[in-house]
């Protein structure tokens, strides 16, 4: 049964899937067009040991995050793709913090005064701005987890053989 009707809800979350795949897609290219940068970046975390490994990561990563924009701005495999960019940024704003809290007992400094280049894309950042907005674009990956907003979907408008929009085949 087809709703008929606007629904805000649906309209917000399709917002919140264009806006979350075009951040992922500026951050990646960001990376991807200055692998040096990145990897410099990366080095500075200390947490990959092996030039091989540190390598593949500075090569896949971005283009990962490119991929998964481009998916949610499709309206492809949506909640697949949030429960990974959710896991990624839990991870990545983990990490973020870590290296910010060193940063600060290192150079006893207050916390919102920690400013660095966190390796997202956007150059140097205070962490106290930071933080927030990976936590905003967690909620919003996790808010896609919901499965709504499908409108403007690639593929929802396909019909399926179990679908009751489905068009029987003729003998």
């Amino acid at each position: 049964m087809k709703r008929s009707g606007f629904n805000w809800i649906d309209a917000a979350t399709v917002l919140i899937r264009w806006a979350l795949g075009g951040l992922f897609i500026q951050m990646g290219l960001a990376k991807a067009l200055d692998p040096v940068h990145f990897l410099k970046l990366l080095e500075q975390y200390d947490m990959v040991h092996g030039h091989l490994a540190l390598n593949a990561i500075t090569i896949a990563l971005p283009w990962f995050e490119v991929f998964c924009g481009l998916l949610l701005l499709a309206g492809i495999a949506v909640r697949g793709t949030a429960l990974l960019l959710a896991g990624l940024l839990a991870f990545f704003t983990a990490v973020v913090l870590h290296r910010a809290l060193g940063i600060q007992a290192a150079q006893a400094i207050p916390f919102c005064s920690v400013k660095f280049d966190c390796g997202c894309g956007g150059g140097a950042e205070f962490i106290c701005a930071k933080l927030p907005e990976n936590t905003a674009m967690f909620l919003a990956a996790v808010w896609l987890l919901a499965g709504r907003g499908r409108a403007f979907c690639a593929l929802y408008s396909w019909p399926s053989n179990n679908s009751p929009d489905a068009v029987e085949a003729q003998p």
